[in-house]
């Protein structure tokens, strides 16, 4: 079944605005402007976090760190108000305001099965990786009484393989993107159990 999402391109931004990234404060003013829905709003966050420490423990400067940063931040900001252009309205946006293709790429590649933009880049693997991961290891936090605390990697493995718990993120994604970026599922869950969000 073709994905009504799919985006019909390859090429995001323009060259010319290599290294011209948005502010945090104005990635956030975007997303409080668009996004309503605090537990996607969090979870944007959340992503966001993990890009940019996943981007600090690789040894990568500030600045390559804050546009992991702006790429997770970003990434389902149309989600809330304009689910039947996800993808689309945020690249348009992104592409208005001059930002680096990279970091627009890299969103359009956060869902290859449904926008049909693969992943090629680091930057661009990782962020499908903690996409559904994160979602997924933050419902589990939810249903445990100490949260992240003492979480283990083998909990989690357990949830992914039960169907029935947090039925709506997908099993096959997670294994995807895992294996694109060439990391196992336990090492990525490990990775986002040690480098939560806190709030």
């Amino acid at each position: 079944m073709e994905s009504k999402y799919l985006l019909n391109r390859h090429e995001f931004g323009a060259e010319a605005n290599l290294g011209n990234v948005m502010s945090l404060a104005d990635a956030m003013e975007l997303l409080n402007q668009w996004v309503l829905n605090e537990k996607l709003l969090f979870h944007m966050k959340q992503v966001g976090h993990l890009m940019k420490a996943y981007a600090g423990a690789q040894g990568y400067d500030e600045s390559t760190q804050h546009m992991w940063h702006l790429a997770g931040l970003l990434h389902d900001a149309d989600w809330d108000q304009w689910p039947d252009q996800h993808c689309r309205k945020i690249i348009e946006e992104l592409e208005s305001r001059n930002i680096d293709p990279r970091v627009i790429r890299a969103i359009a590649c956060h869902g290859p099965r449904y926008f049909g933009v693969e992943p090629v880049t680091e930057m661009e693997k990782m962020l499908y990786a903690f996409d559904e991961l994160s979602g997924f290891v933050h419902a589990y936090s939810l249903m445990r009484p100490q949260g992240y605390e003492g979480m283990e990697v083998s909990g989690v493995k357990k949830r992914l393989k039960d169907k029935t718990f947090a039925a709506q993120v997908s099993r096959e994604d997670i294994a995807d993107a895992s294996e694109r970026a060439e990391i196992p599922v336990e090492d990525l869950i490990k990775f986002v159990i040690g480098n939560q969000l806190r709030l």
